[in-house]
Formats: C-alpha cells, structure tokens, sequence
C-alpha cells in the first residue's frame, strides 16, 4: 500500500517527503482511526472538522446501505429524489423561519461559490445590476475552487494560482494580537467590523453585493470575534443593502455547541453555506441556505432560475447519509454533548496552559480549540507538535505557531483526557520545556 502513494497528490502535502512515510489509514471507530500498520491514533481533527458523530455510525451506515439498494444516482438537472426531499425538510425544521430553500453541494467549496452567485444573481434580478463585489477577511478561508479562493484570505493558499477573479476586496480579522492600529481590547470599539463599512463607501454602496465571513475564523488562528463585531457587521449589511454570508462549513452541526455557529452569536446572515459536519464525512454533502428573502427573488417566471449546478448535487446517497446523521444528532443529544463536552475540554487546555510555559494563550468554542505556543509565526513550530503528536498517536492540525483540536462531539471527558496528554507529551518534546508536576 506504501508504495502506491506515489501515484496520488495527498492535499497540501510534499509528496517526495510524504512517500519516505506515507500515513494511511485503514479503519475507524468512535473517535480514533487506525493505519495500515495496526497503529491506533485519536482522531483529534475529526477527520477535518468532518466526523462529528464519529467513525462506524452504526445508524448512519444502515441508512446509506438501504439506499444504495434502492436509488444511488437520479437525474438533477430535470429531477430531485425522496432522500433530497427529506433532507431539505429536515433542514427547515431546524433552522429559523427566515430560511425557506436549500441548494445541496457535494463539498464545501461548491457552496461558498454559490453563495457568492446567489449574491451576485440576487442583485441582477432585483434592480442592482452593478452590485457584484464581495468583501472578506484577510486570514479567511473559503474553499479551493478559483471564486472560494478569491474572497479567502490566505496568501499560501491563493499565490500559486495568482492572478484571482475580479471584484473581491479584504479587509484586518477581528485579531487583537495583531491589529494594524495596535488597538488593544476596549479601545478599539470594533474598529475591525467598521473597517466593512469603509470598504462598502470606499468601493461603491452600489457595487457592493455581500460580505462572506467564518463565524469563528479557523485557519487564521481560531479567531472568535469580539462581542458586538458579527452585530456590527448584520448592521452596516442592512444599512447598504449588502448581503451577508456565513461560512458555516466547519462551525455547522454541533462544532460550536450551537447547531449552527449562527446560534451561538444571535446573528442571522442571509446565506448560510454548510457541509463537513453535515454527513459526518459518511458521503460528500453540502448545502447553501438561502432566506426567503434570497430565495424569493429566484421565484416567478421563466429566466430567474438559479444558473448554476453540480452533477453530485442533491444526490440521493448523499441526502440519504446527510438525514440520517442529522437525525442521530437530534435523538442522541449530540449538540448537547458537545457543548458540554467543549467545555470540559477547554478547561483541561487552559489547565495545560497554566502548568506549561510552552503555552501561551487557549482560543476557541465548543469543541474548537486553537492552543498557541511561545515561539514565533516563523519557527513553524505548529507543525514540528503535528508530527510529534502523529508519533505519538493523535491526528491534529498544526499552524505556523498554533495547533488546532476539533475532536469528534460524542468525544468522553476520558477521551478528552487522553488527548490532551498526548498533546502536553507531544509539546513538551518539540518545545523543550518542562510541564509543571
């Protein structure tokens, strides 16, 4: 199996350096996965931020086996199925009324493009033809596909494929620790979300179409926004009439111990994108959601139709493994769990940070944790804990200076315990520094 690596692009990876030792895993169960070599490891990053009921849903699995023994593909250019029907039902009873329509998406990526059409669609048919820039964070995150990758924020993400679609215009995150005015807390009264309304005057109100924005940004350092900041920017949206869009694929379905990051907040966008969670990873499933506000401009005669389709969209394995998860969830208390689990988890981490001068700040929600170490962006020492956890048997994600933890949500507090072992075991190696008895 090892040598086969080399005939694949493993995402993000050098594959020289991958194929000395490549990773492959084999099996999962609950929350660990086991390679090819019977070594058993902690799934600390659900798979990527993916498997929030865990590996081997008994529940899930019979769900997607029964319904690839009755339909597995259906026609979706002049169709839908019974599974995609069940599913969007099931997504408009758990979200808020304000929601009426729901465009299925194989990933991610395919949902964020989408919102950034309906945005730009929306204001073609409801006389504001000029309305087509979309504004986002520098640090965001989006997806990988040219249009997700053009309102992301990330330059090691984005300058291989330079130069990028027209029309997109970032703005500073919400990030204290490095804010372009040297603002501290309190001081600033959310500068960074009226940067969104300077961007909006700057470029032209009438030129403006939406604002995409992670409800807690992942890749930039677990940024969870300051009180007021998301409120902030729902405000100067409405004031301009400016769409706004979460993006909603990691923080969805349970991550942030809401169902949906929105709850957390008390903020509603215009347009939600989900996936990831949305399947537990059981099948490729995503969604943009779309308030009746949106959708109803896509309503009426012939030509307002939403121009734009995948071939896996709304495919009926998929909706069949999307219900079935969402549906444990709701009967299991999985969001429940989470949250309190999250908790748990975060106290554990803060009591890491206290006992470790090698830990230097604990960021996140629910079961979202950025842990941030005593070197500099440059050291690259996030990646040097990745592969010393890995050694030591847990699946995490490391960050120029950070490591980030989304464990599965049905994880146990002695789960959580192990994990966070591993971790202090694998911070100490790379760090040199003594964790306190």
């Amino acid at each position: 199996m090892k040598e086969l690596a080399r005939h694949l692009m493993v995402d993000f990876v050098q594959m020289e350096q991958f194929c000395q030792e490549p990773l492959v895993f084999a099996e999962g169960e609950n929350i660990y996965l086991t390679d090819i070599d019977g070594r058993r490891y902690i799934d600390g990053l659900s798979g990527v931020f993916v498997v929030n009921t865990g590996h081997r849903n008994q529940a899930v699995i019979d769900a997607m086996v029964a319904q690839l023994n009755t339909l597995a593909f259906a026609p979706p250019l002049q169709s839908t199925n019974v599974q995609a029907l069940k599913l969007g039902g099931l997504l408009d009873e758990i979200t808020p009324a304000q929601y009426s329509t729901f465009k299925f998406a194989s990933g991610g990526s395919e949902a964020t493009e989408a919102a950034i059409k309906f945005a730009r669609q929306y204001h073609a048919q409801t006389g504001h033809p000029r309305k087509y820039k979309i504004i986002s964070c520098w640090g965001g995150y989006h997806g990988g596909t040219l249009g997700a990758l053009s309102a992301g924020g990330l330059p090691a993400r984005k300058q291989a494929f330079e130069p990028f679609l027209p029309g997109f215009v970032h703005v500073h995150p919400p990030d204290l620790r490095a804010c372009p005015l040297g603002l501290a807390a309190g001081m600033c009264q959310i500068a960074c979300a009226r940067q969104f309304e300077q961007a909006i005057l700057a470029e032209g109100s009438d030129t403006v179409a939406a604002i995409i924005l992670e409800p807690v940004l992942m890749a930039a350092g677990v940024l969870v926004p300051p009180p007021g900041y998301l409120q902030t920017v729902r405000e100067v949206c409405d004031r301009y009439n400016v769409l706004l869009i979460f993006d909603e694929i990691i923080t969805g379905f349970g991550r942030l111990g809401t169902m949906f990051g929105c709850e957390r907040f008390g903020v509603w966008p215009d347009l939600i994108c989900c996936g990831k969670g949305m399947s537990s990873g059981y099948a490729p499933l995503a969604a943009t959601i779309l308030s009746e506000r949106v959708a109803s401009a896509f309503w009426g005669e012939e030509g307002r139709q939403f121009v734009a389709g995948h071939t896996y969209a709304g495919n009926p394995l998929a909706c069949a493994a999307g219900y079935a998860n969402i549906r444990y969830m709701l009967e299991e208390g999985v969001v429940e769990h989470g949250r309190a689990l999250g908790e748990y988890l975060g106290r554990q981490l803060d009591a890491l940070r206290a006992a470790s001068p090698a830990v230097t700040e604990i960021r996140g929600l629910g079961m979202l944790y950025g842990v941030f170490l005593d070197a500099p962006a440059s050291s690259g020492v996030g990646r040097k804990v990745q592969r010393a956890a890995q050694d030591n048997g847990l699946v995490i994600r490391g960050g120029p200076n950070f490591v980030v933890l989304a464990p599965p949500l049905i994880m146990t507090p002695a789960q959580a315990d192990e994990l966070v072992e591993r971790l202090e075991l694998s911070i100490q190696q790379v760090m040199g520094a003594p964790v306190a008895a």
